[in-house]
């Protein structure tokens, strides 16, 4: 059973010799099959979450607890530190102050803060725009003094690229280093040589985020690796091969009446049932059965 504190073992593979992949999930079943599947750590998707669970786009209509809940069973499910999106804070810097309580209660390992402007938009369309340094560095304060496990990470992430330039947002970032984050985001970076730029640049760990179909051009680990960066989140790319397969699916099963082709490319329910470990309950349904037929015997 893992002893230290969700914040405390991620911090501690950031200081090992490879990248942190941080897969992105959305919900608690997605979180189980990633960390199967080899994951150290996982990324909690705002974009992700907003699209499956209230079926809206990433424009900041999420709300504070519908997101610590979702973190709650992903964090509760996974058997790794989750790192998740936090938006602006939901808000002002008392706002902050609780968003910092609620994720951290929720167990995971750290969050996110943008410094955009509410309503904030997903970070790769047009038409952002950003808070001043100095309000930016109001909610990073904030949240150092929120936090209770020091070891909770906070990220500082700054959408300035697409705003005020790639100068401007490295300055930003060491603004947001001054006032006590403990990692940085560029977001919307649009070359290999804007975030090797922000490497040679920033002395502080860096997360690159690696989504598709936006403003970034698709780089790999190993590329990030070499450049010094420290984390790199997928934070969509699940969700998006999944409604691709899933489009297919519902198509091809309204138009046919059968899910006859498909059987070669599912999960098979006793596939589904080993991820959810579905013997332990049984087994822990029989325990309980016997005990109250021992009872009842007596």
């Amino acid at each position: 059973m893992r002893t230290a504190s969700p914040g405390a073992v991620l911090r501690d593979m950031l200081q090992g010799p490879q990248i942190v992949v941080l897969p992105g999930v959305f919900n608690a079943l997605t979180a189980l099959q990633a960390c199967q599947c080899g994951a150290g750590a996982l990324y909690l998707s705002g974009a992700g979450v907003s699209n499956t669970l209230l079926g809206t786009p990433d424009i900041g209509l999420i709300t504070l607890t519908e997101m610590a809940s979702i973190a709650r069973h992903v964090c509760r499910a996974a058997n790794a530190p989750v790192l998740a999106d936090a938006d602006t804070g939901y808000g002002e810097a008392m706002n902050v102050v609780r968003t910092v309580e609620e994720m951290e209660q929720a167990g995971l390992a750290g969050i996110h803060l943008e410094d955009q402007t509410a309503p904030k938009r997903c970070g790769h369309l047009d038409g952002k725009q950003v808070v001043s340094v100095q309000t930016m560095q109001t909610r990073i304060r904030a949240a150092v003094r929120a936090r209770k496990d020091p070891a909770f990470l906070l990220v500082a992430r700054t959408d300035a690229r697409a705003v005020e330039g790639v100068e401007a947002a490295v300055a930003r970032a060491e603004k947001y280093l001054e006032a006590g984050a403990d990692a940085i985001f560029p977001e919307g970076l649009q070359s290999a040589e804007e975030f090797a730029l922000f490497a040679s640049r920033i002395k502080a760990p860096l997360l690159a985020n690696m989504t598709e179909f936006g403003k970034t051009p698709l780089v790999s680990v190993q590329q990030f690796e070499q450049m010094g960066y420290a984390m790199v989140i997928f934070p969509m790319t699940a969700l998006r091969v999944m409604m691709f397969a899933a489009r297919a699916l519902y198509t091809d099963l309204l138009q046919t009446g059968t899910q006859q082709q498909w059987m070669e490319r599912m999960q098979t329910r006793n596939e589904l049932y080993a991820l959810l470990n579905y013997a332990r309950f049984t087994a822990l349904d029989e325990e309980l059965a016997s005990m109250a037929e021992n009872e009842k015997a007596k």
